[in-house]
């Protein structure tokens, strides 16, 4: 009877706990999608969008990755939907794209919340083949993203156009009256980002005026396409010779690199086998010889894990489905054999002949454009650079001045102090006063004034130069006389 009870009272904590930990989970994400149930029925899949917000949402325990996946594409009113996937990190760190197929439970193994992100997963060749401007503001979404991790190398003229673009879709026509290189720099674009090149995003900024952020959007997609590493899906792999490699996934084919120098590409008709053991990936590649006859070439490479293995495997198969065929291969449901060899594993989304063929553009589309992260301004000295050539006159007086009187504060203790007002004169000889070698007659009775406070005023205040020119010449004696009743 004890431990009945014991079993009842344990299993409603669990479950009272459970229900607690899922509303903290919905309440901490931006958005909740609720299913019909009760809570031992469902599973909350937490899933992280392009733009940084958060979507929580429950399905039934034994949901297939196509329930999810229809669920965040109608939240987000996507139609082009075939270009982008949901990815999840496995316990051996190791990223997947999340099956459609498949169960949730029996892919992530993390959970609940079970978390994923929302990704392009193929990134088009062209992208003025993207009918939805949707589409378009999320691939832009993700090629920040790229850039800013390092991912997706960028020249750095590239890079400067790429972030006015950027900085123009959001933020509108730039103002130089409002704006300035310091705004530039809330803004994070590539990892080493520094003052110069801020400067010089602000200089191509003001060159984009009147783009709306639309057509800002496709100058991005634009540019961005020509980049060498654009839409390349990179898995680190070893030779037979035990040296690193890298696989590079691309509409075309597969890429070779060994560090950053590419070496081999395989194009995808000329590929004839794609397979996997374990850790061993095994390529067959079909080329001409010298005399015309077809000849086959095996590659094989070794990953660190199997699970990664497979994933390369089915990126490779994937890729070349999308962008080689005009139709996914069908399943031949009749033939199942009593012993299975390989993987079942086939591509089921539409190819991208598919997709520019029958998605229509909409006539309207409403959608928010969220902000992006802002960061604390550089605190920017004015000063003259090359990339800023419209300084404004008050800062070129501040920046004078402020030399001038580091200049007049090093003179200063050479000049005597008045510590006490003399009672009387004091007579001086003329003869012995100082005199100046290069004036005229008529200045030498507009000699300077011994306070340097007054050399700064009269070369940077016509009325005080004009106000001290007018002192006559007695009353420079009497100063003197001053000076000396003070140095006594």
């Amino acid at each position: 009877m004890l431990g009945f009870l014991r079993r009842t009272l344990g299993r409603r904590t669990v479950r009272r706990h459970t229900e607690k930990d899922k509303q903290r989970e919905a309440q901490r994400s931006g958005t909740h999608i609720p299913a019909a149930g009760d809570s031992r029925s469902i599973i909350t899949c937490r899933v992280s969008l392009l733009d940084g917000s958060d979507v929580s949402v429950d399905l039934p325990k034994k949901a297939k990755g196509q329930e999810l996946f229809e669920q965040i594409m109608y939240h987000l009113d996507i139609i082009e939907k075939d270009y982008f996937g949901l990815r999840f990190m496995d316990s051996a760190q190791v990223a997947h794209w999340l099956d459609i197929t498949k169960s949730i439970k029996k892919q992530v193994k993390i959970g609940p919340p079970y978390c994923l992100h929302l990704r392009v997963k193929f990134y088009s060749s062209e992208p003025n083949n993207l009918h939805e401007e949707l589409t378009r503001y999320l691939f832009v979404l993700q090629l920040k993203q790229d850039i800013l991790s390092g991912k997706l190398e960028c020249p750095s003229d590239t890079s400067v156009q790429l972030s006015a673009y950027a900085v123009q879709a959001e933020m509108g026509d730039c103002d130089p009256s409002d704006h300035g290189p310091d705004l530039v720099s809330e803004f994070r674009f590539v990892p080493n980002q520094g003052e110069e090149m801020e400067f010089a995003i602000f200089e191509k900024w003001k060159e984009c005026r009147g783009q709306t952020p639309s057509q800002a959007e496709i100058n991005y997609l634009n540019k961005a396409k020509w980049l060498e590493m654009y839409g390349v899906d990179m898995h680190k792999v070893k030779g037979r010779d035990g040296n690193e490699y890298s696989l590079g996934l691309t509409p075309t084919g597969v890429l070779v690199f060994e560090g950053e120098t590419k070496i081999g590409l395989f194009f995808w008709p000329k590929i004839i086998k794609l397979e996997f053991k374990k850790s061993k990936l095994t390529l067959v590649v079909v080329e001409d010889d010298e005399q015309g006859k077809e000849q086959e070439h095996t590659f094989v490479f070794r990953l660190d894990h199997p699970k990664a293995c497979k994933h390369l495997w089915k990126c490779a198969v994937e890729h070349h489905a999308f962008f080689r065929l005009r139709g996914p291969v069908q399943k031949n449901s009749n033939q199942l054999p009593f012993v299975r060899m390989g993987s079942r594993f086939r591509y089921s989304g539409r190819t991208e002949y598919q997709t520019t063929k029958t998605n229509k553009p909409r006539r309207q589309v409403s959608f928010e454009r969220r902000p992006s992260r802002r960061y604390s301004r550089r605190s920017t000295q004015h000063r003259a650079n090359p990339f800023n050539k419209n300084l404004e006159p008050s800062l070129l007086f501040n920046t004078a001045s402020q030399k001038l009187a580091s200049q007049t504060v090093t003179m200063r203790p050479m000049i005597p102090v008045v510590t006490a007002l003399p009672s009387e004169p004091v007579p001086i000889e003329i003869e012995n006063l100082p005199r100046s070698p290069g004036l005229n007659q008529s200045e030498k009775r507009r000699l300077p004034c011994a306070d340097d406070s007054l050399l700064l005023e009269r070369a940077w205040n016509p009325q005080a130069a004009s106000a001290a020119a007018d002192r006559t010449y007695t009353e420079f004696v009497y100063a003197h006389n001053l000076k000396n009743a003070g140095a006594q």
